[in-house]
């Protein structure tokens, strides 16, 4: 495995560096303004210093030198980036009255109204007006977090993303300083466009359909990223056994419907216009699926794989996921902050080098059939360590073997669900023929969750494990450094 020095790499450091440290340092007012220049100025300097040794004769000669100059210019853009995307995700909103006063909101519905303890239902709102009691109305901008009564849920399903609505309540802020509203009443004042109907009517129909089996809630979970109907059982088994990343749609998922595809079309069409339609699928899939941060950063890395299909530029992993960091960062600064984007790029990175560096060292002492999910199962676990730690307060080892299982199982599943789809579209009767093998499947899941879910986790301090995790990574790189440059100095390229 080599680790390519790409100016992209070095750009996606440095728009991490300020938008994961620096800004959240300024904005908490632990770092003055002045600091905050002098610090942005360094790679200024660097910068121009290199610039400066690469026009001297001596300096020209010298490949180091040349190439520096260059990254140092990405990670100086990459800090620019990060800054900029800061600013645009810390969520500012503007009430227009006394926030204790607001009895009502109008607004537009930005997501799909996710279900949620005791029946109720919850979505992010687009505010347009705000209202206080005797029917005093202003404007107001911003997105909230509304949530609904359980008589509500059906009501904004039913009309879903996109649609008007009214809704009377009580406006409640938060310890971090958010705003929240609890509804106690609901009206659609105008429905959403004929386009997201159409996309609401889909899934609508969709959930209707895997509604009838047991193991549908884990399918609608798998394949559209809706998890009502979920068990919560189940879901507590894939949590408490590390593998819960497998219910967030992501790369795993849209890797088996890109498989499906390319099986498909891939030897009628050939390579490159197989490629093309299937981005075309996968625009229109994430369209029905919503805005989910994991999915978007593996569409978007498939829709730059299509481009280094096509000549555009080479296709190295580590870069494309670099560029997809950039971009989804770039358009959609908000999504920095989820859990499920950090822990997305953190895993993939993990097993790009971690994962791709343990195999290189292992090869020839394991079987590759089991090495290579073993090395990347290995590599997601390091990289995203300290964070799991950090939000979630301890870490469930058993993740990295019980995945082992569940993945494959799960794929299984995915791929069954997409073949019962389709045979059910056809006529309900045929569906029936793959519905015994899919309950099967569905039962060895639960069990092996269950069974890896028995196996406690380890309370560790958040500090500790990150430090561990860059001392390990740190360790494997030099040591994989070491043991290729004697018969493989390509490693750095």
């Amino acid at each position: 495995m080599a680790i390519t020095l790409s100016p992209i790499i070095f750009a996606a450091l440095g728009a991490a560096s300020s938008f994961y440290w620096l800004f959240p340092v300024f904005r908490r007012g632990l770092l003055s303004t002045d600091t905050l220049l002098l610090l942005l100025c360094i790679p200024v300097v660097i910068l121009c210093l290199f610039w400066v040794l690469a026009s001297l004769p001596a300096g020209s000669s010298s490949r180091l030198i040349r190439l520096i100059p260059v990254r140092a210019a990405a990670f100086l853009a990459g800090l620019a980036l990060g800054i900029s995307a800061g600013v645009q995700a810390v969520p500012g909103i503007n009430i227009g009255i006394p926030p204790n006063t607001v009895s009502g909101i109008t607004g537009t519905m930005l997501d799909d109204p996710r279900l949620i303890s005791g029946g109720r239902a919850m979505s992010a709102i687009s505010l347009e007006t705000v209202m206080k009691a005797g029917g005093v109305r202003a404007a107001s901008s911003g997105d909230i977090t509304v949530f609904f009564q359980e008589e509500s849920a059906g009501r904004l399903r039913e009309f879903g993303r996109g649609a008007q609505v009214f809704a009377e309540g009580i406006l409640r802020i938060r310890d971090d300083d958010t705003y929240t509203f609890n509804a106690e009443s609901l009206h659609i004042t105008q429905v959403a466009s004929p386009l997201e109907r159409f996309r609401t009517n889909l899934r609508m129909d969709l959930t209707r359909r895997f509604a009838s089996d047991p193991w549908g809630g884990l399918a609608l979970a798998l394949l559209l990223g809706i998890r009502d109907n979920l068990d919560t059982d189940l879901a507590v088994h894939y949590r408490n056994a590390g593998c819960s990343f497998i219910l967030a749609l992501s790369g795993m998922h849209l890797a088996v419907i890109i498989a499906v595809i390319s099986f498909l079309l891939t030897k009628p069409l050939g390579l490159r216009p197989a490629a093309i339609i299937g981005a075309c699928f996968i625009v229109i899939y994430c369209f029905i699926v919503g805005p989910l941060p994991s999915l978007y950063r593996a569409a978007l890395m498939y829709l730059l794989g299509v481009l280094a299909v096509l000549g555009m530029f080479r296709r190295d992993p580590l870069v494309l996921l670099c560029m997809a960091f950039l971009i989804q960062l770039a358009v959609t600064p908000p999504a920095g902050n989820s859990i499920s984007f950090i822990l997305s790029y953190l895993a993939l990175a993990g097993i790009v080098i971690i994962g791709g560096i343990i195999s290189n060292v292992l090869k020839g002492y394991i079987p590759a059939l089991i090495l290579h999910p073993v090395s990347a199962s290995l590599g997601a676990f390091i990289a995203t360590a300290g964070v799991s730690a950090w939000f979630f307060n301890d870490l469930r080892p058993v993740g990295i073997l019980a995945s082992l299982i569940i993945a494959p199982l799960t794929t299984l599943f995915m791929v069954g669900s997409m073949v019962w789809l389709s045979l059910d579209m056809i006529h309900t009767s045929l569906s029936f023929v793959i519905g015994k093998p899919l309950s099967l499947v569905y039962r060895l899941l639960e069990i092996t969750a269950s069974l890896a879910s028995y196996i406690p986790g380890i309370r560790v301090h958040s500090l500790m494990v990150f430090s561990a995790s860059l001392l390990l990574t740190g360790l494997l790189i030099w040591f994989h450094y070491r043991r290729t440059t004697t018969g493989r100095p390509e490693l750095f390229t």
